[in-house]
């Protein structure tokens, strides 16, 4: 049954992300939200739900305790305002430029950009495998943005600028995120990061500055289902799926997200996916999953699995 209930709550934390990207863009599309409006207010709700959670469902101490330690302290800040402001901005941007699906996939390019990251600082050598996985990388990029033409691209640029960029940031907020993830509980560590970066942007678009008159119920729906379950609910399950399975089966079922995205993209959003496109997406596809079974215990990125915890990360 505790098995059960993991897979359940795997599963559906990975496909809530990955639909509240597409939600995501309806709001832009119809509704025409401001995307630094919605980042900031994600953020910031979404931080101080998973703080509250922590508060009542673990050890509140953890809470102000990480700002005690004037080291944690300014690594928190760091990875507020350079990895979750980062990856939450460019991600969002990349879905107000193109869409879901595209900036889902093109984000879950980082762990080939942590994996060079590790050979080229001399952590890992690179193995058949290491190869096998940027090629499916590179060709599922390509099919994706191109379609298969070599004179045009099937996606605007700027998509593919904010989703690059976003899988970059996705990489620093991993790999910058694992000392403080072995001395606090990762809700205290994304709660806290999610509450900076929203703070920081709202000098850019506070949240309160939005005609709220103008927003429908349906508006007010779709914003919930980003926040709460897109998001937060999205996360915690995610975490708690972790008491009951390993991190490589946590990984592996997370790759639900890319196939939500683009399924509720071309299904519910009626946005046209060519048969390119929908090869390329098998390739990234198939290269998370690849990296999520490696079994090699002495690579730098199996290492890091060990005490990989949920990103939240879309």
């Amino acid at each position: 049954m505790k098995r059960r209930k993991g897979l359940f709550l795997v599963m559906t934390g990975a496909t809530f992300w990955g639909i509240g990207g597409t939600v995501s863009k309806k709001l832009f599309q119809q509704y025409a939200l401001d995307v630094n409006w919605l980042v900031t207010t994600r953020l910031l709700i979404a931080g101080l739900l998973l703080l509250s959670v922590q508060f009542f469902v673990k050890d509140r101490s953890q809470i102000l305790g990480v700002w005690k330690n004037r080291k944690a302290a300014f690594q928190l800040l760091i990875f507020g305002l350079i990895g979750m402001l980062g990856v939450q901005y460019t991600y969002m941007a990349s879905i107000n430029n193109g869409n879901a699906a595209v900036a889902t996939l093109l984000q879950y390019l980082a762990p080939i950009m942590i994996m060079v990251y590790f050979i080229l600082s001399k952590q890992s050598v690179l193995t058949r495998k290491d190869l096998l996985m940027a090629s499916l990388a590179f060709i599922g990029c390509f099919f994706l943005l191109t379609n298969g033409s070599f004179s045009q691209l099937s996606v605007p640029p700027l998509a593919i600028f904010w989703g690059i960029f976003s899988g970059l940031t996705a990489a620093f907020y991993t790999l910058y995120a694992v000392p403080l993830l072995k001395n606090y509980d990762s809700l205290v560590i994304v709660g806290w990061a999610m509450m900076i970066g929203g703070v920081a942007l709202s000098f850019v678009h506070p949240p309160w500055q939005m005609d709220f008159k103008s927003l429908t119920p349906e508006t007010y729906l779709y914003l919930i289902f980003v926040i709460i379950l897109g998001t937060m609910i999205a996360f915690w399950f995610y975490i708690e799926s972790l008491q009951s399975l390993s991190p490589k089966e946590s990984s592996l079922l997370g790759s639900l997200e890319p196939l939500s995205a683009v399924l509720s993209t071309v299904f519910w959003l009626k946005e046209s996916f060519g048969i390119f496109q929908w090869m390329g997406t098998a390739c990234i596809i198939v290269m998370v999953l690849l990296l999520a079974l490696n079994k090699d215990p002495s690579t730098k990125m199996n290492q890091l699995s060990k005490n990989e915890k949920p990103l939240g990360i879309s």
